[in-house]
C-alpha cells in the first residue's frame, strides 16, 4: 500500500508540472498563430487533458469492463463540471466569454443530449460510435476555422494576454509545441499512476466497477483538467480555464464515447441500467446547470462555484451510501430531493433575472 501511495503522489506532481507546461505553451502558441486563447483551451487544451479519459476508457471496453469505460465518461463530465468549475471560481470568479454562452454550451447540451438518444435503447453500437466521432471531428474543424475567420477582428479581452517578447526563451513556436508535447506527456504520464493507485485503493473497500468508473477513475483522469484549470485560473487564463472544461465535456461524450463504441466492434457498448435512470440525468443536469450560472453576469462568482463544489461532494455522498446500502440514504435522499434542489433552483432562476442587466461583451 505504501508503494501506491508514492505512486499517487508521483502523479500529483507530475499532474501539476505538466499543467504548467501546457497552460504556457499553449496560450503563447495561441497568440503566434492568431487562434485566441479561448479555442486553444476548446481544442489543444481540452483534448490534450482529455486523452487519459481517452485511454482508460478505451483500455477499459477492450478488457470487456464496459462499465468503466462508459462510468468513467460520465463520471468525468460530472466531476469537471461540477468540482472544476467550483473549485476554479473559488480561486477566483470566472469570466465568461460570450462565445461559451452562444455557442459552445449548447453544443455541449447537445452532445450530451445525442448520447443519451443513442443510449435509450441500452447500447452504444459501433454505427453510434462512428455517428460521435464524426461529430467530434466536424465541431473541431468548424472552431478551428471560425477562429481564424475572426483572427483579424479578436476583442481586447481576447488579446489581454500580449504576445511574449521576441527574446523570451518561449518565444518561437517550436519551443511552445516542446511545452505543450511536455505537458500532455507528463499530463497523461501522471494520470496513468494516480488512476491505477486509486483503483487499487477502492477495490480494497470492496466498490463495484461502475461505481469506480464514476467516481475515483473519473476524479483521476480529470485530474489534468483540474491541474490544468487551476494553474489557468491563478495565472489569469481564464478563457483557458472555462474553455478547457467546456471542450473536455464535448470531447469525452463525443471522442470518448464514440472511440470506446467504435473499439467495441460488432458486439457494441452496453450501458448499465443505472447509468440510464440515474447517472447520465445527473451529467445532464450538471451541464444544463452552466446556462442559468453563466448568464448571471457572464461570470461563474465564488458563491456559485461554492454550490457545484458542494452538489459534487453529494453525488459522491450519494454514490458511496447507495453502493454500501446505508440506512442514511433514503434521509440523505429527501434531504436533497425536498429542500437542497429547490432551493437552488430558485436562487440560480433569480440570479439569472438580475444578471439581465447589460453588461459589456468580454
Amino acid at each position: 500500500m505504501l508503494i501506491q501511495a508514492a505512486v499517487f503522489v508521483a502523479g500529483l506532481v507530475a499532474l501539476v508540472f505538466g499543467a504548467s507546461a501546457l497552460v504556457r505553451g499553449a496560450s503563447r502558441l495561441a497568440l503566434s498563430f492568431g487562434i485566441s486563447p479561448l479555442v486553444v483551451g476548446l481544442t489543444i487544451v481540452a483534448f490534450g487533458t482529455s486523452a487519459p479519459e481517452m485511454a482508460v476508457s478505451t483500455s477499459a471496453v477492450l478488457d470487456g469492463q464496459t462499465d468503466i469505460a462508459v462510468g468513467n465518461v460520465v463520471g468525468s463530465n460530472i466531476f469537471n463540471v461540477l468540482f472544476i468549475l467550483g473549485i476554479s471560481a473559488l480561486v477566483a470568479p470566472l469570466i465568461v466569454h460570450v462565445q461559451l454562452i452562444r455557442q459552445e454550451v449548447p453544443i455541449m447540451i447537445g452532445s450530451a443530449l445525442l448520447l443519451l438518444a443513442l443510449g435509450l435503447d441500452g447500447r452504444i453500437s459501433w454505427w453510434d460510435g462512428a455517428l460521435l466521432m464524426a461529430v467530434m471531428l466536424a465541431y473541431t474543424v468548424f472552431l478551428i476555422v471560425q477562429s481564424r475567420r475572426e483572427s483579424s477582428a479578436i476583442t481586447e479581452y481576447d488579446t489581454a494576454l500580449k504576445p511574449p517578447e521576441r527574446d523570451a526563451w518561449d518565444a518561437r513556436w517550436p519551443v511552445q509545441m516542446a511545452l505543450i508535447a511536455v505537458g500532455l506527456v507528463l499530463l497523461v504520464a501522471g494520470s496513468d499512476w494516480l488512476v491505477s493507485a486509486s483503483v487499487v485503493f477502492a477495490q480494497a473497500l470492496g466498490v463495484s466497477d461502475l461505481v469506480i468508473g464514476l467516481t475515483i477513475v473519473a476524479a483521476g483522469t480529470s485530474m489534468p483538467e483540474v491541474a490544468t484549470s487551476l494553474t489557468a485560473a491563478f495565472k489569469g487564463e481564464r478563457d483557458i480555464a472555462v474553455g478547457n472544461v467546456v471542450g473536455s465535456c464535448t470531447f469525452n461524450t463525443l471522442g470518448c464515447v464514440g472511440l470506446s463504441g467504435l473499439a467495441a466492434g460488432s458486439l457494441g457498448l452496453t450501458l448499465a441500467p443505472s447509468i440510464l435512470t440515474f447517472d447520465i440525468w445527473v451529467m445532464l443536469a450538471a451541464l444544463l446547470a452552466c446556462l442559468p450560472v453563466f448568464l448571471s453576469g457572464r461570470e461563474i462568482a465564488r458563491w456559485e462555484g461554492g454550490v457545484f463544489l458542494a452538489y459534487y461532494v453529494a453525488y459522491v455522498a450519494y454514490m458511496i451510501l447507495a453502493s454500501k446500502h446505508h440506512d442514511a440514504l433514503p434521509v440523505f435522499s429527501s434531504v436533497m430531493l425536498g429542500f437542497v434542489l429547490p432551493l437552488t433552483i430558485v436562487t440560480l432562476v433569480v440570479s439569472t433575472l438580475r444578471g439581465r442587466t447589460p453588461n459589456p461583451p468580454p
